[in-house]
């Protein structure tokens, strides 16, 4: 009989609060301040609603995350996930802690050129790069994770009679046991599509296969699928290296870490049923470990993180505007900000709370934002103290994806502030005004106002 492998204890701090006999129920606490800046200043000076988003948690995510990996596997590197936020202060503050850029597009590309990241350090993923985007990373010396065989033949004709090779990756999707498959981007391990892009690239002789990529899915609450990915990955650099002759440099496990969000529908909140990135790393890093590598033939380790490391960083200041009773008798709550700019109240039960001290009676009620839409609910059942028109809210853990898929619909979107380590507040990006959305308009002559 195998001998299990020794797991050791570790204690977990649950924070479903008191269970009564309705379930658990966590006690609402007011927030004045942010990294010490009131909420009330804040909203006063920047105007409502503002994204607030913290320097320092930002810098103790990324080194808490890097700390994970890196002691436990030797050649690990991160790369900050753009579309997650790519808001150039936030991208700065990655790239000083020593964070390449991951790129899904040629306008996120640019950006991080322009952010001063260098092309040899800039990942280009997607499935829709145009010829002139290629050009452009070939030309940089970035790494291009090829999506799909219309890809790799665009490569193929581009990289005719270039001095250098382009250094390109595989990406490979593949079955975990999380479903629905995530199979949309990449070459399919299972059926062998993989291998057949892999062999195609190496015998091209025209590309240099440096990497291979996964990216299995998005707020990840099962550790054993990067373990089963990883496996994989290991499992084509091995035959790459006996079949083909051919060394993979590095294994990039993407990214789908969650935060700590709590997810609709979901029993418990999110700080007691996600795992930590202690727990991905230590799945990830030994899986590479216990594989086969020889030391010498050891894969470079790369990260794509986004969300697990700016979520709890990012918070939604807002006013109320109204209260009312729906037609069952419910309280509906009215704020001053929508779903427009807070796209994730669709995935999360975001935590929402008061700004100043308020009556301990609390209320089941509904948020609403100001938009003119039965969908722009911000939550649909939350236990709060009764509200009145002027007091002020917090949300939290916004950081993530609520800047990069907002829009412009109905109401204009707010500034956005940074607080750096030392308190200071700063404008990383003004608030929309009327002259800046109808900049790119254009009225005909026989249609103008006379």
């Amino acid at each position: 009989m195998e001998k299990l492998q020794y797991e050791k204890p570790y204690i977990k701090k649950l924070h479903a609060g008191v269970m009564n006999k309705f379930g658990t129920r966590t006690g609402v606490q007011p927030v004045k301040n942010i990294d010490g800046i009131s909420v009330k200043s804040l909203i006063e000076t920047y105007g409502s609603p503002v994204f607030v988003l913290s320097e320092r948690q930002i810098r103790k995510n990324y080194r808490s995350a890097y700390r994970a990996f890196s002691t436990r596997y030797p050649k690990v590197q991160f790369a900050w996930s753009y579309k997650t936020n790519y808001l150039n202060a936030i991208c700065q503050v990655f790239h000083q802690e020593g964070s390449w850029a991951e790129v899904v597009s040629g306008f996120e590309y640019r950006k991080a050129l322009g952010n001063g990241v260098p092309g040899n350090k800039i990942i280009f993923n997607g499935p829709g790069k145009t010829n002139d985007e290629l050009q452009m990373a070939i030309e940089n010396d970035s790494l291009i994770h090829i999506d799909h065989f219309e890809e790799l033949n665009q490569l193929l004709t581009l990289s005719n009679n270039l001095a250098n090779k382009p250094r390109v990756a595989i990406r490979v999707n593949m079955d975990t046991g999380v479903y629905p498959l995530w199979d949309r981007f990449g070459f399919n391990y299972e059926n062998g599509e993989a291998w057949t892009a892999l062999t195609k690239v190496v015998n091209s002789g025209k590309l240099q296969l440096a990497g291979l990529h996964c990216h299995i899915g998005t707020y990840m609450l099962t550790t054993a699928a990067y373990g089963i990915a990883a496996t994989k990955l290991c499992d084509l650099a091995i035959r790459c290296q006996t079949q083909c002759n051919h060394k993979i440099e590095y294994i990039d496990m993407g990214g789908g870490f969650p935060s700590t969000n709590t997810l609709k529908g979901a029993y418990l909140p999110g700080n007691d049923t996600v795992p930590s990135i202690d727990d991905f790393a230590e799945v990830i890093t030994s899986t590479l470990l216990n594989y086969g590598f020889a030391n010498t033939d050891l894969p470079s380790l790369i990260l794509e993180s986004g969300r697990v490391l700016i979520d709890d960083a990012g918070y939604l200041l807002g006013t109320v505007i109204a209260n009312k009773r729906l037609s069952s008798g419910k309280r509906a709550t009215i704020v001053d900000f929508g779903v427009n700019i807070l796209f994730t109240s669709f995935w999360y039960e975001h935590q929402i709370s008061p700004a100043q001290d308020f009556v301990p009676h609390s209320e089941n009620m509904v948020i609403y934002g100001p938009l003119c839409m039965n969908i722009d609910v911000i939550r649909e059942s939350i236990n709060l103290p009764p509200l009145s028109p002027g007091d002020q809210v917090v949300v939290h853990k916004v950081g993530a994806y609520n800047m990069t898929q907002w829009m412009q619909f109905i109401t204009l979107r707010p500034t956005v502030v940074l607080i750096d380590e030392q308190q200071r507040t700063h404008v990383i990006r003004t608030s929309e005004t009327l002259q800046y959305t109808e900049e790119p308009e254009f009225v005909p002559t026989h249609l103008k106002a006379k």
